[in-house]
């Protein structure tokens, strides 16, 4: 909202904002449609509860004609789904990486356990740094404000706990009133610039949970299953992830299955 504030439609009174301002300034933008559609859904908010909340005049079919005329003129287009998935390698490669920078700044971020954790958990990274102790019940951790299309904030769902993602609690000393108490930027300027050092591409801290995920299905768990821990409400979500090649534990012998000492 920030960088659209920054252009020419910002300036404009609502009743000027139609269709064909709102469709100039998607083109606009120096972006992939991917990109412009989530520009684009964030100025929809706005335009959802402006008249009904505010009082202010802008036009809610406007913006349902821009996304129609966008998305046919293939200005805007839904993200793809990644696939990407760490191999154990790289993972051993980032782990050393993290464990040299450990051994020389002791205070630095603890990546070689909230990596295994994002796997193990199967969360986001902003759900990982929002756990309070006080969220955290063995065997279920109380995830707050859960990703999800209709709501954005109170959605907090309890989700259940693999043993290694628990033993990785277990292993955190309580130094504040959050188990990971590091910010976002810090956690994945950690990450990114790991991955740049160690010249492993196009590697997000997100797919450590698309790896998780599917390492459940490996494993033999049903959808019902995954969906407790991942926090999935819609089970068609998962179809994606029941489609894999290979079965059995990726992570069963695996040096950092069990928190190190």
């Amino acid at each position: 909202m920030r960088t659209i504030k920054t252009y020419d439609i910002a300036s404009l009174r609502c009743s000027q904002i139609t269709s064909s301002e709102i469709v100039a300034f998607v083109q606009s933008l120096p972006v992939t449609p991917q990109t412009r559609q989530n520009y684009l859904s964030h100025l929809g908010a706005v335009f959802a509860v402006a008249k009904p909340a505010w009082g202010y005049p802008l036009d809610r079919q406007a913006m349902q004609d821009t996304f129609a005329v966008t998305r046919r003129l293939g200005v805007i287009s839904k993200g793809r789904s990644r696939e990407r998935r760490p191999t154990l390698d790289e993972l051993d490669r980032i782990m050393d990486h993290f464990g040299g920078v450990q051994a020389r700044r002791p205070g630095s971020l603890p990546m070689q356990r909230i990596i295994p954790f994002a796997i193990f958990s199967t969360r986001r990274q902003d759900e990982i740094l929002r756990i309070r102790w006080t969220d955290y019940g063995g065997t279920k951790v109380l995830v707050r404000d859960m990703k999800n299309p209709g709501v954005k904030i109170g959605n907090d769902i309890w989700c259940d706990l693999t043993a290694e993602a628990s033993a990785y609690i277990e292993s955190m000393p309580r130094m504040d009133d959050r188990i990971f108490p590091f910010g976002n930027d810090a956690v994945s300027t950690a990450f990114t610039r790991a991955c740049q050092f160690l010249a492993i591409d196009d590697l997000h801290f997100h797919d450590l949970r698309h790896d998780g995920v599917s390492r459940l299905f490996e494993i033999g768990w049903q959808i019902p299953q995954v969906a407790k821990v991942s926090g999935h409400r819609s089970w068609s979500s998962l179809q994606r992830y029941t489609h894999i090649n290979q079965s059995g534990d990726k992570y069963a012998g695996w040096k950092w299955r069990a928190p190190p000492n």
